[in-house]
């Protein structure tokens, strides 16, 4: 018979995401997760199978946490540049007052993992993809308003923004200088001119 599980499974998969944001998957030793979830290494396994499943969940947990709001943020009434301009300006502040130095585990699941683990790449596309359909539907009903120019696809207008964000993220790890990142996210408005 099999045993009830004993612990808050959430609970786990946030301490242990909030591990892999600062260790890495790499980095990350099966006794770091089971300090930082306070549960045995023996439940961890039976519960996601290995540290792979563990980290499968984090990455789920993430997108539920940081991506997911994000698109929907996108939904708001408000003109489209500002709209883009709110969302780039709160990634900023994010990485600016991220005092412990966690990484994106978009950024860093893609440099570190998604080159060989298909189900990791998978779950990244789909993050990245989701993100950007979110700016496309946005900046389509911007240029059918008129508010954004038309020249341009929506589609490589939404896939250069979520490039900048990304990119943000990578340069705001090394310089989280508030400043030069709110340079990078002026010019980027600059295009959609």
């Amino acid at each position: 018979m099999a045993r009830t599980r004993e612990f808050d499974t959430e609970a786990a998969v946030e301490a242990a995401m909030s591990v892999f944001r600062q260790k890495g998957f790499e980095g990350a030793s099966i006794q770091d997760l089971v300090d930082a979830t306070n549960v045995g290494r023996g439940s961890l396994y039976g519960a996601f199978g290995s540290k792979e499943g563990l980290y499968l969940a984090a990455l789920d947990r993430y997108r539920e946490r940081y991506a997911a709001p994000l698109s929907e943020m996108l939904t708001a009434d408000m003109p489209a540049r500002r709209l883009i301009r709110e969302v780039m300006t709160g990634v900023v502040d994010e990485i600016v007052r991220d005092g412990s130095r966690q990484a994106c585990l978009i950024v860093a699941g893609s440099m570190e993992r998604a080159h060989r683990e298909d189900e990791v790449r998978d779950r990244l596309r789909g993050t990245i993809e989701s993100l950007e359909e979110s700016l496309t539907r946005l900046i389509t009903r911007a240029q059918a308003a008129g508010e954004l120019a038309e020249d341009r696809s929506a589609v490589d207008t939404a896939q250069f923004l979520v490039m900048c964000l990304q990119g943000l993220r990578v340069i705001g790890a090394v310089r989280p200088d508030r400043t030069s990142l709110m340079a990078t996210v002026d010019t980027a408005l600059r295009c959609l001119n």
